[in-house]
């Protein structure tokens, strides 16, 4: 069950939040939604629920046209980042509650509960309360919970953000083994690059309530179209410079590119750059050693840049910063 988005805007209180949304994820594709905070990732999820109903545009679930279907007849179920559990009810009620909304029987439900249990690697675990659980094991519940009433639409609204790394990378896993155990269609929220990266079969980048790029993982991390694309992977440098006949350069940076002339962005990342000795560079202000490697900062142009370097630099130094061709990316400048 495949959804797609046509020209979807979404106002509030005469803001802009969604702008000419269109988007087309395939039956049984899992898809992440990547950008900042305020880009509409959320709203975007709660317009294909029906939580939200768009301004302008069309939402479809298996081609089917559901603008005017309400949220709890459209076959989709999101886990938000709250969890949002019954506390009264014990952890298979919690599961099973969707089951008896449809009509379930009980012994079913309950049969059906211990299954969902058994995917999210909570077996045994119906009995018992929800305070009793840590974080992790409730955000367990709200997704065997969520995929209990069998949805064909999974959404989740960054579902691990409360969860420490490790639980985290256990979620992870936990998630997609569903999703391909069950043939969801599944959309997830993040902000966390890497975690789009490794979860999705693509990624859709939003910014300020548009679909800046929609591509294959590998696709958005070599070849992102945007600044903000460009920049969410990683720790990086930006830098202002110039392009002329083919070539970016700034104080200490220079890179061959297929820009036009005139006023342009890099953004590096880090660990595709070093330092090599240069007479004509810019001066090294500080090194010191941080195990294995050096700590090394460079005045160029009036800032500051740092960053790891495998040997050792005096200060004032003079020095340059050479970058892989596969981890810089040069964009013309917005003009103001």
């Amino acid at each position: 069950m495949g959804i797609r988005l046509e020209h979807i805007c979404f106002d509030i209180k005469g803001t802009r939040i969604l702008n000419d949304v269109n988007l087309e994820v395939k039956t049984g594709e899992f898809v992440s939604l990547l950008g900042g905070s305020g880009a509409g990732k959320s709203t975007t999820i709660k317009v294909i629920s029906g939580i939200y109903g768009q301004t302008e545009g069309h939402v479809y679930i298996d081609d089917e046209l559901v603008d005017s279907v309400p949220t709890h007849k459209r076959k989709t179920s999101i886990v938000f980042q709250d969890i949002r559990l019954f506390p009264h009810m014990s952890v298979g009620e919690n599961v099973a509650y969707s089951m008896r909304v449809q009509g379930v029987r009980k012994s079913e439900r309950i049969k059906r509960a211990d299954y969902y249990l058994d995917l999210v690697h909570l077996g045994g675990f119906g009995e018992r309360r929800v305070d009793e659980l840590s974080g992790g094991q409730q955000q367990r519940v709200a997704l065997a919970r969520s995929v209990a009433g069998n949805p064909k639409v999974l959404l989740l609204d960054e579902p691990f953000s409360g969860l420490d790394e490790e639980l985290r990378d256990d979620m992870r896993t936990t998630v997609r083994g569903i999703h391909d155990e069950l043939k969801l269609t599944t959309m997830m929220i993040t902000h966390d690059a890497d975690e789009a990266l490794m979860m999705s079969d693509r990624i859709a980048y939003l910014r300020q309530g548009c679909v800046t790029q929609f591509c294959t993982p590998s696709e958005l991390y070599s070849h992102p179209t945007t600044v903000e694309a460009a920049a969410c992977f990683g720790d990086c440098l930006n830098i202002s410079g110039e392009v002329m006949a083919g070539c970016f350069s700034a104080p200490g940076f220079t890179f061959a590119c297929e820009c036009s002339d005139g006023p342009a962005v890099a953004i590096a990342r880090r660990k595709g750059l070093q330092l090599v000795k240069d007479p004509d560079g810019v001066p090294v202000v500080s090194s010191s050693y941080r195990g294995e490697q050096y700590y090394t900062s460079v005045n160029a142009g009036g800032r500051e840049f740092s960053l790891y370097s495998d040997e050792s630099f005096s200060e004032g130094e003079l020095v340059r910063l050479e970058s892989k061709p596969s981890s810089t990316f040069i964009f013309p400048a917005k003009v103001e």
